[in-house]
């Protein structure tokens, strides 16, 4: 069931992603300026988003005692990202003039989804913003395997102990390679290849959605009572937005890039926790358009980039100072990139997860005594019991 709050979220996050690179074809001019400067924030939406819905997937059958189907999540996601992502590389690779920059890091960085950790931003940029994905493919590889591990003994301090672990560690490292890197006066993009890219420093979002998902899962009471007061913690969202923007008012400065990621998590939060209640001001009536900019979020986020860069080689020198239209035709172009990548591609890759998961199911009958935790074999051994009592 899609949620329009959320599903406005995603609307927003991916096209304040692609005002952000608009910096590829000049900028929009200062009618845009607003919401170029910190259109890199849309990527920690996705971020907070992505923690709360694959988190809810992957705790809601842990906390209902169910055996967590590895093999089907994977192929979920799989099906999900592959398809279109290689789809895109292919293009890259296989056509030059397809990219928004000529340099590009080697395709195995992108296949084994590591470029985030090994870039030479200053010579290859094109395809660079596959970085996200990067974070979130290791997000979905290890969040199942440590949410089973710290679920087989449950501990709410234990819960609270690691995510405190987990911001500090960002903030330090992140100050660390800022204070280290700022000393040595480097001439490289290092604030980008060592900081912004890197999966260690970009876990607040994700983290800050679990942590919505987990609040769902285990306390849905507390979630429901506080959800009655969605518009007020909206509100509270945005005043703490507005901190994330006076932090990062120099984006590469150290206030932002030392407290400034787990201040702008938590407002994330806050905004994702308001769009995922049915009563909330965005999350009452579904917006139009908004579910299919969402639905069609990751191919527009994979092709936007370089249809910018195709739009600009043929009608760059027209649309140059003219903000609103120009953002039109760049965005326009990108819709429909987006919308041939989506209906040829990703779509049918859904259907055809669907119909693969629905033969697995059929093929493969579950043993009870199998099940974790062992419900079903404790009560054949207590009929066992009762049997051999009589």
């Amino acid at each position: 069931m899609r949620m329009p709050g959320l599903d406005l979220l995603r609307a927003v996050a991916v096209v304040w992603a692609m005002l952000f690179h608009s910096f590829l074809v000049g900028c929009l001019g200062e009618q845009w300026a607003w919401a170029q400067r910190y259109g890199w924030m849309g990527v920690d939406l996705f971020f907070v988003l992505s923690g709360f819905l694959i988190g809810s997937q992957v705790l809601k059958p842990l906390h209902a005692g169910e055996r967590f189907a590895f093999g089907d999540f994977y192929l979920r996601r799989a099906f999900r990202i592959l398809p279109a992502f290689f789809a895109v590389l292919a293009l890259y690779l296989l056509w030059p003039g397809f990219r928004e920059a000529p340099g590009m890091e080697p395709w195995w960085k992108f296949v084994g989804f590591f470029m985030n950790l090994s870039i030479d931003y200053t010579n290859n940029t094109a395809f660079s913003h596959a970085w996200s994905l990067c974070v979130e493919e290791h997000f979905y590889l290890l969040f199942p395997l440590l949410a089973l591990a710290m679920l087989r003994r449950p501990s709410a301090k234990v819960f609270v102990a690691v995510c405190v672990f987990i911001v500090a560690m960002g903030i330090a490292l992140r100050t660390g390679t800022w204070l280290h890197f700022d000393a040595l006066g480097s001439d490289r993009n290092w604030f980008v290849e060592n900081i912004y890219y890197p999966t260690w420093n970009r876990l607040d979002g994700l983290l800050a959605g679990v942590i919505l998902a987990v609040w769902k899962t285990y306390r849905p009471e507390s979630w429901a009572r506080i959800g009655a007061r969605a518009n007020p913690v909206f509100i509270a969202g945005l005043a703490t937005m507005a901190l994330s923007f006076w932090l990062f008012r120099e984006r590469a400065g150290l206030p932002g890039n030392s407290i400034g990621w787990p201040v702008l998590s938590f407002a994330l939060a806050m905004l994702v926790f308001a769009g995922a209640q049915s009563q909330s001001w965005i999350g009452r009536r579904a917006l139009p358009g908004a579910g299919w900019l969402a639905a069609a979020s990751f191919s527009l986020y994979l092709v936007h980039k370089p249809i910018y860069g195709l739009v600009q080689t043929h009608l760059g020198d027209a649309l140059d100072g003219h903000g609103y239209a120009a953002f039109a035709v760049y965005g326009a172009a990108s819709l429909v990139g987006a919308a041939i990548l989506y209906y040829l591609i990703e779509r049918p890759g859904l259907r055809v997860r669907g119909r693969w998961l629905a033969r697995r199911r059929r093929i493969v009958v579950p043993n009870p005594a199998d099940a974790w935790p062992r419900t079903w074999h404790r009560l054949v051994l207590m009929k066992k019991r009762a049997s051999s009592d009589r």
